[in-house]
């Protein structure tokens, strides 16, 4: 028998911070099968996948529509022409060579590409170096990856967004949660008092939190020490967190030196599965072990969001993850027409109905496609 996830959905309308068992308040919880256990790539799958791209998994049943707002994709007049070469991450070379063969049908003139060997890592290092012009990369870049960008051309690179990540396809970008024991009464976490767990920085002000009183437990609970359990950086699920809850603007968050620290992400679900006083994150495809998956609150007073696939397709769950389009782009110039042109392209309802296509990854929303576009 498949052990059980139980996942508690905050329904309450009035925002709200977490306390003690609020009496009277509104809640749906409900039991869905633990995920497969999933293993590490051998060293042939990841050969396989730098020389063919990595093999996806099933997609979802379910897909969600097209953001309306999303505008339609309408070429400029004038005729682009123009060769550049680019990488991609193993789990984007077919996604990314989709968008590129649509495009064509719009700009025959335009010659993009992308090659082996397919991975995010040897991209951006490419990029650095000035071989390739443009690199998908299925998660932020890594720290060194744009210090050796930077050293070289004196500014960081751009990482505009242009798909939403999955939902929780194994090794295909699955939104992040953060998780607890089932016998574990708390009811959501917010991005503050998990910054206040995890960091030493503690950008978000917030002081730190040792004990499940902290967080509001009463009873029995309120002196029981927090095990908070994280992976060791490198990783991206690390960098993820650690830039979107740790990090503030021109502030890098730093790590506490007694988290648990694991090298991967695979055992996490069982750490806390077997630890009462356990709290750590993963990727959604990853909870292999019965676990309470927790809704978070990104800013204050706003209202808790769960991880379902719904908040995850509409991007309001605020660990839901992307997909970045790397570039050179100097600072206050702009980009190569065709370049610059391909992005719209890919912020265009034409451009996420190939994200919708492939059925693997999520199409952005309005909001997100505007932010993008205004980075170009």
């Amino acid at each position: 028998m498949r052990r059980a996830l139980a996942i508690a959905a905050a329904l309450a309308a009035a925002p709200h911070g977490i306390a003690a068992q609020p009496e009277g308040r509104p809640m749906v919880e409900w039991v869905v099968p633990a995920t497969p256990a999933h293993r590490p790539q051998t060293p042939e799958e990841a050969e396989e996948g730098r020389r063919s791209g990595r093999k996806l998994p099933p997609p979802e049943v379910l897909q969600p529509p097209l953001d309306p707002a999303l505008p339609s994709y309408a070429p400029r007049g004038e005729k682009l022409t123009g060769t550049f070469k680019g990488a991609a991450s193993d789990v984007l070379a077919v996604l990314a060579q989709k968008w590129i063969d649509r495009f064509r049908k719009f700009h025959p003139g335009v010659d993009l590409s992308i090659s082996p060997p397919y991975a995010g890592s040897l991209g951006a290092a490419e990029l650095a170096k000035g071989t390739v012009d443009f690199v998908f990369v299925s998660r932020e870049l890594k720290p060194d990856d744009i210090r050796d960008f930077k050293a070289k051309f004196g500014y960081d690179p751009a990482s505009i967004p242009i798909c939403g990540g999955s939902y929780r396809h194994f090794g295909a970008l699955d939104a992040v949660a953060f998780f607890v024991n089932t016998e574990n009464p708390i009811e959501e976490l917010t991005f503050e008092q998990i910054d206040a767990i995890y960091s030493t920085t503690r950008h978000r002000g917030k002081k730190p939190i040792s004990t499940w009183g902290d967080l509001g437990l009463g009873g029995a609970w309120a002196d029981k020490p927090v095990h908070a359990y994280g992976i060791k950086p490198w990783n991206g699920f690390e960098e993820f967190v650690r830039q979107r809850v740790l990090s503030a603007p021109g502030k890098r968050g730093e790590w506490r030196d007694d988290i648990v620290f694991e090298k991967v992400v695979f055992p996490m679900a069982k750490r806390v599965a077997d630890d009462k006083y356990g709290i750590a994150y993963s990727g959604l495809a990853y909870l292999d072990h019965p676990v309470r998956v927790l809704p978070l609150v990104e800013a204050s007073g706003g209202a808790p969001q769960s991880p379902t696939y719904e908040n995850v397709a509409l991007a309001t769950y605020p660990l839901s993850r992307l997909v970045y389009f790397n570039v050179n782009k100097s600072p206050g110039k702009p980009l190569a027409p065709a370049l610059r042109e391909f992005l719209r392209f890919l912020l265009s309802r034409e451009g996420q109905e190939v994200v919708l296509e492939q059925a693997i990854y999520l199409p952005l929303r309005e909001g997100q496609a505007r932010s993008s576009r205004a980075q170009l």
